[in-house]
Parts: structure tokens; sequence; C-alpha cells
């Protein structure tokens, strides 16, 4: 099952249950919105979330693309991605959270053939605020379902004020390398895995089943969250309810891909193929390093086919940034050797295809390779800088915030860079 099948597959179970599309926006937020980019499929629809009426009704389905900077420093594991797609689902006042999680888990099973056994969940248990999420316990308990009762992790907010409220995560076993706690199985005790072509199919009679939990064990992947979201949290912290209850649902679809394609992660699923047979012959890496670098390219096409362009502040900054980690990597054992210049039009083409940017590759080329000049520039001048008697010998960490803060210099760089 490819992506865009997976795609059809969400859109069509949810219109058949009375659901409209909206159309995704861009990664550029609404004005006035304070973030720097839309990082989830509810953010344009937080006026809607807060009473306003929806033009297409109250039960609303799409697919957004995101952009999410927290999780830079986790890009190169299996899971994680800068720019991705959330397929998202909303109820603006009309079912309630229990009805969605029945129709998560039977669209999970009966759609896309995930065996229950090898799902799990999360709820919110209840703070000094309000109390535990018993309806959507209580559907998981039914469901059969093994659930398990958190605080922290299962209140969802997407700033620090404006709606929010508890939710209920849905994870999938991957039967990946991992780290295991108590009661995890091996990866040769768990059949039914990713490895046979579908992370879920029915184990072998006699096998195993995973008895761990996603809190012991990261080959639980979370892939969708159900967020029951009937409160605004003021700039005290204080909680009012909402004028509507409402729900609001996100599929990570790149993770939920790789994880039927029974890939190990992300990078290998049917989105990223053409990178991976493009980029290895163009420049040898090491695994976490590919990820990366094919991640931080593909997310810098985004942002460019967007509308951003390279600065030193807001939007820009973090286009600037994505360009100049990857470069950095590049330019690990070998600095300046290798270009994004190398990189063949399709590959650029085929993202902004993927992403239904109008944007001519040839463009995005002119912008990113100006931006890399620019950084060679940068290292040209950081080698002089590192050259001074001041720089010899170790580099501790007031000098490298130094070198950071005063002339632009990643820390990995200076440290490849760094006259011996």
């Amino acid at each position: 099952m490819n992506t865009d099948h997976v795609v059809r597959t969400f859109v069509d179970y949810f219109r058949e249950r009375g659901h409209h599309r909206i159309t995704g926006s861009t990664l550029l937020p609404p004005p006035g919105d304070p973030v720097l980019f839309t990082t989830s499929g509810m953010h344009p629809l937080t006026p809607y979330l807060e009473g306003r009426p929806h033009p297409l009704g109250t039960r609303l389905v799409n697919v957004q693309r995101c952009l999410r900077t927290t999780d830079l420093d986790e890009v190169g594991d299996p899971t994680h991605l800068t720019v991705f797609q959330m397929l998202g689902t909303w109820s603006l006042g009309d079912y309630e959270g229990p009805q969605s999680l029945r129709w998560g888990y039977e669209l999970l099973t009966e759609g896309f053939g995930v065996d229950p056994r090898m799902m799990y969940a999360t709820v919110f248990g209840g703070d000094d605020r309000t109390g535990p999420d018993t309806a959507s316990l209580e559907v998981w308990e039914e469901l059969g379902v093994p659930v398990e009762l958190t605080v922290e992790d299962n209140w969802w907010s997407n700033g620090p004020t404006g709606p929010c409220g508890p939710d209920s995560e849905i994870f999938l076993w991957t039967g990946g390398e991992g780290r295991t706690g108590t009661g995890a199985g091996t990866e040769s005790e768990i059949t039914g895995q990713a490895r046979t072509g579908g992370v879920s199919p029915a184990p072998a009679h006699g096998t195993p089943l995973p008895s761990n939990t996603p809190s012991q064990d990261n080959r639980w992947v979370e892939m969708w969250n159900h967020v029951t979201m009937r409160y605004r949290r003021l700039d005290d912290g204080s909680l009012v309810p909402l004028p509507q209850r409402n729900v609001d649902t996100g599929l990570g679809l790149e993770r939920l891909v790789a994880t039927l394609q029974g890939k190990s992660s992300v990078f290998e699923s049917d989105v990223f193929e053409p990178w991976r047979l493009l980029v290895p012959g163009l420049w040898p890496l090491d695994e976490t390093s590919l990820r990366l670098v094919c991640d931080h390219l593909r997310s810098a096409v985004v942002v460019t086919g967007d509308g951003v362009r390279p600065s030193n502040t807001g939007r820009g900054y973090v286009l600037r940034r994505l360009v100049r980690r990857l470069l950095t990597v590049l330019w690990r054992e070998e600095p300046g050797s290798r270009s994004i210049g190398d990189l063949p039009d399709e590959l650029l083409r085929h993202t902004l295809d993927h992403f239904r940017q109008d944007m001519d590759p040839v463009d995005v080329r002119v912008i990113l390779l100006d931006e890399e000049q620019r950084f060679r520039r940068l290292l040209e001048r950081g080698r002089r800088v590192l050259a001074q008697p001041r720089f010899r010998g170790p580099l501790d960490e007031e000098r490298l915030h130094y070198l950071h803060d005063t002339h632009g210099l990643p820390r990995d760089l200076v440290l490849s860079l760094r006259p011996e």
C-alpha cells in the first residue's frame, strides 16, 4: 500500500461517515498567527475549534503538511522528520471522543489490516485540574486494546494558550530494533513484524505477543492522537470550557506508511525511495547522516516552494539553518567538496510534485545554491578565525559558544575545521 493509496483510504473512510475534505494549507500559518510554521493539522482550524462555524460543516477531514523545529535533533532516528504530512479529522461540536476512537480502531484494523494485538493505547489519567478520561478508557477496554493511564503525555495543546484537552494516543508495534525494557520480547520472538511486508499480520501460532508498554520500548511507535478538545487555556494557565466540545485527531502519514509497508524507518518508505536510490551514489554517507541530509534537503525544498527565502530571522532563519546543518554533515570529512548542485532535478521535482507546489526546480536550486555559497564564504572566514593563536588546543564550551554566536560556525563544523 503506497502513500497515495493510504491517503485515499483514509479520506474515503471519513467521507463515508459524513466528513467533508478541506484543502490543507501551506507551511505558512494564517496572518497574525504567532508561530513561524504550521505545526499540526489543527493549526489553521483554531478559529473553528473556538466556535466559529465552518463553511463545510461540523465534520472535516484533510491532509496537512507540517514543520516542527522542535524535533530537529531527533531527525536521523527511524520516526522523526522536519517536514511531514498529517492526516486529520475533526468534529466541531458534533460527535464525541469515544466515537472517534471506535472509527480509528476500525480503520486501522479493517481498512489497513493492522492486527489489533499489535496496538496499544494511552489515556489521560487526570490531574489536579481535571479528572481522568474514563470515556476513552472504557472504549479501549471494551475493544480489548491494552491501555495505560498517563498525565503529561496525554494532554494536548498547540501552545501556552488556546484550545487544549485530554488525548488518547494509539501506538503500533513495529518490531524493529530498539531499546527494550521489562517484559519486552526480542525481534526473533515476535513475528508478524515489519520485515514480513506488513507490521501487523497475525503472529504465528505460539509466538509471544509484545508484553511491554510504549514507555518501556521504542518499537511501539506513536501513530494517531485523538484529542477531546474542550478547554481553552488562558494566559494565567487556567482552563475555561470552549463553547463546543470538539474532537481533533492527527495521524502521521509517513509513520503509518512505513509501518504498513514493513519498513524499519520512515526513510525507507516509498516517499523517500528516489532519495535513497540517488543520494548514496552522489555522497557516500552513514545511515544516520544519509537520513539527516535527505530530510533537510527535502524540507528545504518544501519550505522554499512555499515562498520562504533564507535570512537571519524568522522563517528564513529556519531555512538557513536547515541548509547549513545538511552542509555541515556533507562537509564533515571533506569541507566544501560536495554541493547541492550535484542533486539531479528529478529529486527536486519529485518533492515539489508530492507536496503539490508549482515552483520550478531550477529556481529552487538557484536559491539553495546561493545559500550554499554564503555558507562557503562563512567557512573561509571561519578557517581564518580558527587559525588564530587563541583557538589552538582543545576548545572548551565557552569558545565553542563564542564561535557559534559571533561567527555563525556550528559546533560540528568547528571541530572538523580546527587546525591540528
